[in-house]
């Protein structure tokens, strides 16, 4: 469901009821006729749409996390806020740029449209920029030649499943985030898509090596074994992202998780 668009077509909707209202069709009533219910509805809502139709566009977007492929950063049933003016200010529904600002940086957590089914929100890690040489070799990560530095934590168990998985802190560009491996899944990468630019990586029974295209970012969860990311799709276009994930504002099921994004 794109609600952007419907939210988009209730504005237009109400939006000429309401000017419809005062210049022509209020001059046309008697002075105590009650207004027609639709006129009521229309032109009440009208304000309150435009509201969230410019906060959401522009400002934030709510989005809840549907999946345990970025955990331990985000867990099932987060509802987070994303940025939607950091990476530049785009318009609503055809998300098409039109004032630059920033840059999506490596380490970042950045909500996107499913290259394959843009209709699809995600939510991944930024792992690679235009140009860069990401290499995911023996659930090792390197960028550019550089291995990513890493720090063995205690082992992650996970809330709904109960199993362990390995836990480190990776430091990327100075950011440090919390990244799970499992012992038993291999390095190999499987069911790998036919995605545009694909033969910019190289897959070998290590895992993959892809140089980013112009244009492209390269999305990791941090879930590694359980993420179905970059390494299986390929990349992110420029015009497919939404925003940058920035803060917990709810979880019905632990409240403690609200304001703990890192």
């Amino acid at each position: 469901m794109n609600f952007a668009l419907i939210l988009f077509c209730l504005l237009i909707l109400s939006g000429a009821i309401w000017v419809a209202d005062i210049f022509f069709l209020r001059k046309h009533r008697p002075a105590d006729a009650k207004d027609p219910w639709w006129v009521e509805y229309g032109a009440s809502f009208f304000p309150v749409i435009l509201l969230v139709f410019v906060l959401r566009s522009f400002i934030v977007e709510p989005f809840k996390i549907p999946s345990a492929s970025m955990l331990p950063t985000l867990h099932v049933g987060d509802f987070i806020l994303v940025n939607k003016y950091t990476y530049g200010i785009r318009l609503p529904v055809i998300n098409k740029k039109i004032i630059a600002i920033n840059e999506p940086q490596r380490g970042d957590v950045m909500v996107f449209r499913y290259p394959e089914d843009p209709s699809l929100d995600y939510i991944k890690r930024v792992i690679g920029i235009p140009g860069d040489k990401v290499a995911y070799q023996n659930k090792r990560l390197s960028i550019n030649g550089k291995l990513l530095e890493t720090t063995r934590l205690d082992d992650y168990l996970h809330p709904e499943r109960l199993y362990y998985s390995k836990q480190f802190i990776e430091k990327i560009d100075g950011i440090e985030h919390s990244m799970l491996n499992d012992a038993d899944a291999p390095s190999f990468i499987s069911n790998v898509a036919q995605f545009p630019h694909r033969n910019n990586c190289l897959y070998n029974d290590a895992g993959v090596i892809c140089t980013v295209p112009e244009g492209h970012y390269f999305m990791m969860g941090d879930n590694r074994d359980n993420s179905r990311d970059g390494r299986f799709w390929g990349f992110v276009p420029e015009e497919n992202i939404v925003g940058k994930a920035f803060f917990i504002w709810l979880n019905f099921s632990n409240l403690k998780r609200i304001g703990s994004f890192q």
